[in-house]
Formats: C-alpha cells, sequence, structure tokens
C-alpha cells in the first residue's frame, strides 16, 4: 500500500467507456453489440496519485486515454467504475478550451476571469496582465475568430493561468504556440509548481515534459504501462515510437513487454 504525502489527486482502479455508433458502417455488424454499437475503453482500471509540488508528465500516442484521464480528473467526466479525489478544483487548459470567437479578446478576458471567479474589482488588473503575457497587441480588441491557432493558444493559457490554482491541468495546450512563448509558458508553470501546486501535462513534445516533469506515466490503450523518472521513462517511450514509426513492430512489441513486466500498480491506503 502507498501512503501519500499531502496528496492532491488520487485515481483509484478508474475505468471509463464509451459506446460508438457504428450503424453507418460496413464494420459495425463485426463487433458483435447491439444495433452497431461499439463499446471502446477509453481507460482500463488506471491508479496513480500526484503530491503537491509535483508536475507529471502525461506520454501516450493518439488514442492511448491522456485526454479522457485529464477530462475525468477535471471533473468534466464520471468514471464507470473507480473513483477519483481531488483536494481542489483543477483547471484544465486544452486546445478546445471554451472561448467565444465572435467576442473580441478582451471580452474573452472577462468572461474567462468572471467564469473563475473573480472579483469584478481585480478584473481590470488581471485583464492588463493577461494581454502582456499573451503578446497579441492590438489585437485584442478584434474578434477571436481573426486569430491565429497561435494568438489563440496564448490568450487561452493566460486567461486560465491568470489566477493560481492547486491543480493544473495542461492537455496540448502549448502544441499550436511560437517557441518563445512556450518558453515563458513552462516558466510560469515551474513557478506554479515552487508554490506547491500540482500539474499534470500531456504533450507530444518531450523536450518540453523534461523541461518542467521529473515524473511521468505511460499509456497504452487505455492502460498505465509505466510510472517514474521522466528521464527513463521518455527514453523508454522515444525508443517505442522510433520503432514502432519504422515498423520493427516485432522489436517495438518486445520493448512494450519489457516495460509492462516492471511496473506495479499503486494499492491506495486511506487515512
Amino acid at each position: 500500500m502507498r501512503k501519500l504525502n499531502k496528496p492532491t489527486v488520487i485515481v483509484d482502479s478508474v475505468t471509463r467507456t464509451y459506446r460508438s455508433d457504428n450503424r453507418r458502417s460496413l464494420l459495425g455488424p463485426w463487433f458483435g453489440n447491439k444495433a452497431g454499437v461499439r463499446q471502446v475503453t477509453a481507460l482500463n482500471n488506471v491508479s496513480l496519485a500526484a503530491t503537491a509540488g509535483e508536475c507529471v508528465g502525461v506520454l501516450g500516442r493518439n488514442g492511448s486515454g491522456k485526454s479522457t484521464l485529464m477530462r475525468l480528473i477535471a471533473g468534466n467526466e464520471s468514471p464507470d467504475t473507480g473513483k477519483v479525489m481531488v483536494s481542489a478544483t483543477p483547471t484544465l487548459l486544452n486546445v478546445s478550451a471554451a472561448l467565444q470567437p465572435k467576442l473580441t479578446g478582451r471580452a474573452n478576458i472577462r468572461l474567462g476571469l468572471l467564469a473563475q471567479g473573480v472579483p469584478r474589482d481585480d478584473i481590470e488588473k488581471l485583464s492588463f496582465e493577461i494581454q502582456e503575457f499573451a503578446e497579441i497587441g492590438e489585437a485584442i480588441d478584434r474578434p477571436m475568430a481573426t486569430y491565429s491557432s497561435g494568438m489563440g493558444a496564448r490568450l487561452k493559457f493566460a486567461i486560465s493561468t491568470a489566477v493560481r490554482r492547486e491543480i493544473l491541468l495542461v492537455d496540448e495546450a502549448l502544441g499550436t504556440g511560437d517557441a518563445g512563448f512556450t518558453e515563458k509558458a513552462q516558466e510560469r508553470m515551474s513557478t506554479f509548481l515552487d508554490g506547491a501546486g500540482t500539474i499534470f501535462f500531456v504533450s507530444h513534445s518531450m523536450q518540453s515534459i523534461k523541461s518542467i516533469c521529473t515524473r511521468s506515466i505511460w499509456l497504452h490503450e487505455g492502460r498505465v504501462i509505466a510510472d517514474g523518472p521522466t528521464e527513463a521513462i521518455g527514453t523508454l517511450y522515444n525508443k517505442w515510437m522510433a520503432r514502432t514509426a519504422r515498423k520493427n513492430f516485432g522489436i517495438a512489441d518486445s520493448l512494450l513487454r519489457g516495460v509492462e513486466k516492471t511496473y506495479s500498480a499503486p494499492n491506495f491506503h486511506y487515512q
């Protein structure tokens, strides 16, 4: 059993499934579910925990369950089995973070701060700080529909991190920003950690994960198959990805089995 020092997030034996309607697909009948409905297991018996001051990198190829895990921790969805416990309301920042495209950047800042519970008296000061951090200049008074993907990403990040939260979930939200802003965003997240916050960081950039995360988990087909130091886990993950890209599937599968054999899921003891 694992005793945790100041846990902020506990995911205990969580499974999450979705139903996909395949009635329009010729393959639907092969899945054996009624009316062509296929059941997809996005997460399968996942257990993990994080503590204050910890940044956890989340690795895995597309479809491995990373975004589902973030939504469950954020409380946007509920698991089918198992439980998710958090010490405070998490803030989820992802590429589809909801802003209003017809409104100006300035109006979206105000709405975003109000949604986070910021008192009206503090909004003007924070709005100025967000504009400075996002570096979008005069575009602040244009509708967000006119923004490039990079400008939108910068403003979303600036709004979401303007107010310090105990738990921050970053799901591929920096992938559309430029290199200079990405570095600045990583510095802000490092400052967040110094204040004993907790971050879960999903990114396809191993360099970005290594820059702030000392620990990483590897999700594969909805299961955690590795959890440990980012340097070690990242090296194995990169090797597996390289073998897979070269279609050396035998070597890739052997590496994957070796990683899985060394992983032991935590069992939590609650006090």
